[in-house]
């Protein structure tokens, strides 16, 4: 049995979307580009055509995983979530007591994780390191310059 991912309902609908996307539109854009290369004659030495059928096998790679992505998705509303714990889907405010700056983080499947943004994959060590603390709890992270400590202020399921 293949392992689910966990992802939210948006992340679940962006994934959609790109495949829908992959499917109807670029796939076809693609088999009109390699048809009006291949009208350009000998393929050998037709560098408009190589890219075409590259593209063709990355677009197909693409569809492939996203397809996997969506069929193993076990979609989590955070809204319905009760839980004074941290788990998935939840929105953390921390203190870091190293500097006593507040940061917020939301705890997302892989797909969705955009660090930009303090969207966490539940699968990186912040959000495995958060995990089960209450508010209060210290969090001890592991980092390429040591360790990070942070104080749980707030559990959100928004």
């Amino acid at each position: 049995m293949a392992e689910r991912i966990p992802m939210t309902p948006e992340g679940f609908a962006k994934l959609q979307h790109e495949l829908h996307q992959l499917k109807t539109v670029e796939k076809h854009k693609n088999i009109r580009d390699i048809e009006e290369a291949r009208a350009h004659g000998d393929l050998s030495e037709n560098a408009e055509y190589q890219y075409a059928k590259e593209r063709q096998g990355q677009i197909a790679g693409q569809i492939k995983h996203l397809e996997d992505q969506v069929s193993r998705a076990e979609v989590i509303d955070p809204r319905t979530v009760k839980s004074d714990r941290i788990v998935f889907g939840a929105t953390v405010t921390l203190l870091d007591i190293q500097d006593e700056k507040e940061v917020v983080f939301s705890i997302v499947g892989p797909p969705e994780a955009d660090p930009k943004n303090n969207r966490i994959s539940i699968l990186s060590p912040m959000a495995k390191a958060m995990i089960g603390k209450r508010v209060e709890d210290e969090v001890e992270v592991p980092t390429a310059q040591g360790e990070r400590f942070y104080e749980v202020v707030r559990i959100q399921f928004i």
